[in-house]
């Protein structure tokens, strides 16, 4: 069997990673095109759940009841709008979580992962007859699922990965992968903006399935590498039911140090990306006008993509196989700190969008592959209970604590928010020098057999 690629001596130079490309495994095409796909798919409905976020028509959003009881109480539903729905995702997060840990408790991979985009092509079909007859309350629904399908979909490609490739190969290949989804996330959008007004917003849900069921055919051709991997390495197969407690996730992430780090790192990481977001939005909405608005974030979104997929070409694979995961995950939140630090002294729109700009960037092109890598060093059950909380909960988790966070402080001023950005940023630098620590008594290879603590336990 092909293993993945080989490795290119100087990842700078063009003509070498052209090579590594053309000689590489099937398995690392069969990831990108899986990848490039899933984000797509998901980059088709982006669109559609922003603009429900961002609808004025509660009646659409909401459900008939709440908007009923919403008028009876004078509260302007409105006014709360995306705090309502951050709530209801992490609502839906947790009673999820019991249910996805049934699954990867009893049944084997070849089972779960498809019925895992299996359901979501089901809803989004559901979906499709929803947007088709205008039912109320369907954007909340949508929102609420889009989010969910985003978090969980994602968190198990990786999962799927680190069966798939080893901790050598992972170092090799991840950021290859990670530009594979970057260039699903330029196109998902420009499809949406094609499409949107001549086949209607439910017949792209329609095409989102399509990529989905891309997905599922990537899942099933990429099965052999993965059974050849944990052969290779006497780990335990993902052939048979993982078993164990459906909220073995939970306890893992509480009792392991470097779960738990990892869990800390995620939290405040998305609490400087929230409190960034919202008062970016505050003031955009506040100093610009609509057109220049829409301007300012297109060039923003343009600019993120384009200098992740350099980094993950041409730095990613090069930092990770010299240094290791400690620059990918120590350079990224210093540089958030710092920028920060500059936008409680001057809260420009220019320099929010450059301080954006990086902060995005750092975490699609660096820190994201340097904490997946990890998982290709753990257990099965640490791999895809423990990352599913820590990907979904602890990830909607955050998000919901820092919109409302930022809901209190933004009345305070935009240095008041930035500066207590400065705070949260120092707990993201803290968090990751912890990760890195805790990441150095892991052996190079997953445990075999049944089970077995992540690190040491503290």
């Amino acid at each position: 069997m092909t293993q993945p690629p080989g490795t290119p001596s100087r990842p700078s130079d063009l003509r070498q990673v052209l090579d590594v490309l053309g000689v590489a495994s099937p398995a690392l095409w069969w990831s990108l095109l899986y990848f490039f796909c899933l984000l797509t798919g998901y980059y088709v409905l982006r669109p559609v759940r922003d603009a429900m976020g961002a609808s004025g028509d509660v009646a659409a959003v909401f459900p008939p009841a709440l908007v009923d009881w919403a008028q009876r109480a004078g509260i302007d539903l409105g006014a709360f709008t995306l705090q309502l729905l951050f709530t209801a995702t992490f609502v839906c997060m947790v009673l999820l979580q019991p249910v996805y840990g049934a699954l990867v408790s009893r049944y084997p991979r070849r089972v779960f992962l498809p019925a895992v985009y299996l359901f979501f092509i089901a809803c989004l079909g559901f979906f499709h007859w929803a947007f088709d007859r205008a039912l109320p309350g369907r954007g909340a629904a949508f929102f609420v699922w889009v989010a969910v399908f985003n978090l969980f979909a994602v968190s198990v490609f990786w999962s799927y990965m680190a069966d798939v490739f080893d901790n050598e190969n992972a170092k090799k290949v991840y950021g290859y992968i990670g530009a594979g989804g970057t260039l699903g996330a330029l196109l998902g959008p420009s499809i949406t903006r094609l499409l949107a007004e001549r086949i209607g917003v439910g017949n792209l849900l329609l095409v989102s399935a399509g990529f989905l069921g891309v997905c599922l055919l990537c899942i099933l051709m990429l099965r052999p590498w993965a059974i050849a991997r944990e052969r290779a390495h006497h780990e335990r197969s993902g052939e048979e039911a993982m078993g164990g407690s459906v909220l073995a996730g939970l306890r893992l992430v509480w009792q392991d140090p470097l779960l738990r780090a990892m869990a800390l790192l995620m939290f405040f990481g998305v609490g400087v990306g929230t409190l960034l977001y919202n008062e970016q939005a505050a003031i955009a909405r506040k100093l610009l006008d609509d057109a220049t608005r829409t301007a300012y974030y297109a060039r923003l979104d343009l600019a993120v993509n384009l200098l992740t997929i350099l980094i993950q070409v041409f730095l990613t694979r090069w930092l990770l196989r010299r240094f290791g995961i400690a620059p990918l995950l120590l350079v990224p939140a210093s540089a958030i700190l710092l920028g920060f630090a500059l936008l409680a002294a001057s809260p420009l729109p220019m320099l929010i969008w450059v301080v954006q700009v990086m902060t995005r960037a750092c975490e699609f092109s660096l820190a994201k592959p340097a904490r997946e890598t990890i998982y290709t060093r753990v257990d099965r059950e640490a791999r895809y209970k423990a990352k599913a909380v820590i990907d979904t909960m602890v990830y909607r988790g955050s998000d919901l604590s820092f919109v409302w966070l930022h809901k209190a402080l933004a009345a305070f001023g935009s240095s008041v928010v930035f500066l207590a950005g400065v705070g949260v940023a120092l707990c993201m630098t803290a968090s990751a020098w912890a990760v890195v620590r805790a990441q150095r008594g892991l052996p190079e290879t997953a445990p075999a057999g049944e089970p077995q603590p992540v690190a040491g336990r503290g």
